[in-house]
């Protein structure tokens, strides 16, 4: 779920509830080669290139796609994720809940860094990830890959890979895990 859609989840209160399913676990995993193939042509292979997760939504994906990466390629780029609590532009106006360590484990200054995230939603939760990558150094590029682009930006962000195009109402929760990606409400 995206970052504003988890403040209805729990410990805040609320569970999710699906009212379909939109793509299953092997849609997925075709989803997750598609986009491994798409960044190393765009690319040229993976020399300079760091698969960076966020917290928490990304992490999964990310691991995925650097094992996809790994299968056709033959070398395993390296993998870190970045918490970007601390980095948000809501802070005071919601609690700063820090997910876990940022874990960056190569220098990025002149690397090419793909951002990893679950859902694209607003675009804030990037920025704030864009904010964080620049504490390691200065990427020679920023790319961003999300399994689901659900619309509503607030800023004027897109994705460079995604895993499908899901238009949706504010008010709907996207759920994404690598076993399915649901669509549903918070209701408490």
């Amino acid at each position: 779920m995206a970052e504003r859609e988890r403040k209805g989840a729990p410990p805040f209160g609320g569970t999710f509830v699906p009212k379909a399913t939109v793509m299953d676990a092997d849609q997925i995993r075709r989803a997750v080669k598609r986009m491994a193939h798409e960044i190393l042509e765009r690319n040229g292979g993976l020399d300079g290139v760091v698969i960076v997760g966020l917290q928490t939504g990304g992490i999964e994906p990310a691991l995925h796609l650097v094992e996809a990466l790994e299968t056709i390629e033959g070398t395993r780029p390296p993998l870190g994720s970045v918490d970007v609590a601390f980095h948000r532009d809501d802070i005071g106006l919601r609690p700063v809940l820090p997910e876990a360590p940022t874990d960056i484990p190569t220098e990025l200054t002149g690397a090419t860094v793909i951002l990893v995230d679950d859902v694209l939603f607003t675009g804030r939760t990037v920025r704030a990830a864009l904010d964080a990558l620049n504490d390691f150094g200065r990427p020679r590029s920023v790319q961003l890959a999300v399994m689901v682009d659900r619309g509503h930006r607030e800023l004027p962000i897109r994705a460079d890979y995604v895993g499908k195009n899901l238009p949706s109402a504010r008010s709907e929760v996207v759920n994404v895990t690598m076993s399915g990606v649901e669509i549903g409400e918070m209701q408490k």
